[in-house]
């Protein structure tokens, strides 16, 4: 779609630039599970114009095939995964995951922590380690931001982003139930929330997805269609992070430790600059005062 004048200057600007580029947002489900794979999303921009190209599944080879095809056909791309991509500890949680958890539970929902002992998922013959040594990304979210070409990965996380661009999430208990999979507490109320969220950041930030979210819309979804709508979002956030202002969005972390990256529209929530203070963790690089 062609870029109009009531979006951001920054995503004018990205998508005026001679170079093409291109986001994947990617689900990876953590294990790769061929009955249960994951999701590929893709926001493309050449010559002036952002394409959308509806999410799929996908295991971690699938995705590393997306990839590819998208590295060689564009000047820069960028990869957001829905999956911690650095996790030195061996048990407990990562730092930014406390931070986070702690966030997220006010919210309603929950984080799953990420150690070293949990081998299917990160221990050294996990598939994410694979995948990650076969992409041969750039794993730094701030030069990634003013690079021109070549490949970058960063981690995201959909329920944070989600609390960042809708004000509705971002209340005690405000978290959305659109989980299929979780037939206990999901709510087609929830997941009719979601999309409406999805379409509306989309448009704020010149990536029309209307068009597949109103066919999710119109009927039950399962746990596949939740994959490729974290997907779309996944997408969404790395578009976001490349072509708004920086101070809309936020880098919970650091790459030593793990971090996430996520839309924050109105900045970091005052909660979690007091736990990142408490913790000791930095936002956008230094330890809020």
């Amino acid at each position: 779609m062609a870029l109009e004048s009531e979006f951001p200057r920054d995503v004018v600007s990205v998508a005026a630039s001679p170079h093409s580029v291109s986001v994947v947002g990617f689900d990876s489900a953590w294990t790769d599970n061929p009955k249960a794979p994951g999701a590929v999303a893709i926001i493309r921009c050449s010559a002036g114009m952002i394409e959308f190209v509806e999410p799929a599944l996908a295991t971690f080879e699938g995705a590393l095939r997306t990839i590819e095809a998208e590295r060689r056909a564009v000047d820069l791309c960028l990869v957001a995964i829905d999956q911690p991509t650095i996790v030195p500890n061996t048990s407990g949680m990562r730092p930014v995951d406390r931070l986070a958890s702690s966030f997220i539970s006010w919210l309603g929902g929950g984080v799953q922590p990420a150690n070293r002992s949990k081998l299917a998922m990160f221990g050294d013959d996990a598939p994410i380690w694979r995948f990650k040594a076969a992409l041969a990304a750039t794993e730094d979210p701030e030069a990634s931001r003013t690079a021109r070409e070549g490949c970058f990965v960063m981690e995201v996380f959909p329920a944070l982003a989600l609390a960042g661009i809708e004000p509705n999430f971002c209340q005690r208990l405000g978290a959305p139930r659109y989980n299929p999979g979780r037939r206990r507490t999901f709510t087609l109320s929830g997941w009719q929330s979601v999309l409406q969220a999805t379409s509306k950041f989309g448009q704020l930030i010149g990536v029309d997805v209307r068009h597949w979210v109103d066919q999710l819309s119109s009927q039950m979804p399962r746990k596949s269609d939740q994959d490729k709508l974290d997907a779309v979002i996944c997408a969404l956030i790395g578009w976001h992070w490349l072509a708004s202002p920086r101070t809309q969005s936020v880098m919970l972390g650091d790459l030593e430790h793990g971090y996430m990256i996520a839309p924050c529209l109105e900045g970091a929530h005052e909660r979690v600059q007091v736990k990142a203070r408490i913790l000791e963790i930095p936002i956008d690089g230094r330890v809020p005062s």
